[in-house]
């Protein structure tokens, strides 16, 4: 004890001086904050080019909420921290979508979809929408994003007219802001002088095609667009063309940008959200549908050795299609749609009867709006003529394995050129299609464990119309732009936080 009583005087010193020591440490002073720079860039005038994609289109239609979510407007937002100046947006006149030319609904300008209390699948709301496309706004604007453009119609004279729109040969989302009748898009976005750019074009030359399942033509090889249809591939070589005309224009004056390449159309939910056997049948009908389809397999598997006896096909050749083109059902939920294949041999001029129809193999992509006419009734009076069923399903509604392989061969082509220019005119170059393969194959991952998703209406990813990006996936493509701007330029700066984005704009 008396030791310890006589450690007690030092103990007292100990806790006077830890005292003493603890008010007069402060804390460390906060870091300095990051202070953000534009690098060798000059953002002080941005100006976006594209399509849909940079109008920031969403759930199908374009809305004051989505041009706002749209990425361009993120990046503003990140260039005004470092100089950026003010971002003009042709915005439409409510939430609602959809437009009209003198009081009529315009053809192709949508209204948002929505999801009914008890419907299986998105619908447009009801009403109309309030902007009117002859009451022009006064620009210029910043984000200079078309919705349904293809590459070389942004170089088009005129696609900006009013009067065009109610021909058909003007864009309607245009025409509301064009600076003439006579304009072109990438006229009106050069005559901004803008010191940076971004330049998002192309989707629309393949996605057309793919979205209405291969119904339109491959146009590979055909060097004159005024003869395409508005579902086809456009040739590599025009689109080529256009995007080098575009960036001639838009570095006239010496300016920095970023241009980004295009995904895979399999990367979207559009072509994932329908599994191509959705089917349900029970024993009886399923025995029906065998019978019925009975004759038709007899007489395709004649008429296919028949042309094996005339030397015109490998009995090997004929017999991979005889399995491809039998038609059978089962009870249970998971039978293959029937559908008209027309890269299946022609044997109507065997037999008027035997049309190119087989059913669907997983390597077949069924478009998402086919989930609600699988089943549907082509004729109310007849309740056997089942879509998908009895009645083949049509080209528009299937994206069969020869025409992905047409979408993958110009996507390819598209993405190689678009590589070469970004090197051509050093720019910084933005890898969407690697990002968007990444979203659909594995996900990414968020800063609260969250997973952003392809999947449809509740991966975050994506809108309703399967297509588009929702504002979260918007936000994660804005932050693919910015981290390839920083790594060009750079600069460095922060990007967006996706989580602060509605995945969804229903509840």
């Amino acid at each position: 004890m008396k030791k310890l009583y006589a450690l007690l005087p030092f103990l007292g010193l100990l806790f006077i001086a830890c005292e003493d020591d603890d008010t007069q440490v402060t804390p460390d002073p906060d870091p300095d904050p990051i202070v953000f720079t534009a690098g060798s860039a000059d953002f002080s005038n941005y100006v976006a080019v594209g399509n849909s994609l940079t109008a920031g289109f969403s759930d199908n239609a374009l809305f004051i909420a989505g041009q706002e979510a749209s990425f361009p407007n993120m990046l503003a937002s990140n260039f005004a921290l470092v100089g950026g100046g003010s971002f003009g947006i042709p915005f439409m006149a409510d939430n609602l979508g959809g437009a009209t030319l003198q009081g009529n609904p315009v053809a192709g300008n949508r209204l948002i979809l929505a999801f009914l209390p008890d419907g299986p699948a998105p619908v447009p709301v009801d009403g109309v929408g309030t902007t009117e496309i002859s009451n022009k706004l006064a620009g210029p604007f910043n984000n200079m994003g078309v919705p349904g453009a293809k590459s070389y119609e942004l170089l088009a004279p005129g696609y900006g007219s009013v009067a065009g729109v109610a021909l058909g040969t003007a864009n309607p989302y245009f025409a509301r802001f064009s600076s003439s009748e006579a304009a072109t898009v990438i006229g009106d976005a050069a005559a901004q002088n803008a010191t940076f750019f971004t330049l998002w074009a192309g989707a629309n030359d393949i996605l057309l095609y793919a979205t209405n399942g291969g119904s339109g033509v491959d146009q590979t090889g055909n060097l004159d667009p005024t003869t395409y249809g508005r579902n086809d591939i456009t040739d590599p070589n025009v689109l080529a063309a256009a995007l080098d005309g575009m960036l001639q224009a838009l570095t006239a004056n010496g300016a920095d940008g970023a241009i980004a390449n295009l995904p895979n159309v399999t990367d979207i939910p559009f072509f994932n959200a329908v599994p191509y056997n959705p089917v349900p049948l029970d024993e009886a009908t399923a025995a029906l549908l065998n019978g019925s389809y009975a004759a038709y397999n007899a007489g395709v598997e004649g008429a296919l050795n028949f042309l094996v006896s005339q030397m015109q096909l490998t009995q090997d050749e004929a017999d991979l299609e005889i399995a491809r083109r039998t038609i059978s059902f089962a009870a249970g939920d998971t039978n293959a749609v029937v559908l008209l294949d027309e890269d299946l041999t022609d044997l109507t001029g065997i037999n008027p009867a035997l049309i190119n129809m087989r059913q669907s193999t997983p390597e077949d992509l069924l478009v998402l709006t086919s989930r609600t006419f699988i089943g549907s009734l082509a004729n109310e009076a007849d309740p056997t003529s089942i879509n998908g069923v009895a009645i083949p399903l049509a080209d528009q509604w299937v994206l069969t394995p020869e025409e992905q392989t047409a979408v993958e061969t110009a996507l390819a082509a598209y993405n190689q050129t678009i590589a070469g220019l970004a090197t051509a005119y050093d720019l910084a170059l933005v890898d969407a299609n690697g990002l968007l393969a990444e979203l659909n194959a594995n996900g990414l991952p968020q800063t609260d464990g969250s997973v952003v998703t392809s999947t449809f209406a509740t991966g975050g990813g994506f809108s309703l119309d399967g297509v588009h990006p929702a504002p979260r996936g918007y936000a994660i493509l804005a932050n693919a732009f910015i981290d390839a701007i920083n790594e060009k330029y750079g600069s460095n700066l922060p990007g967006v936080e996706p989580l602060e984005f509605t995945g969804l704009y229903i509840d």
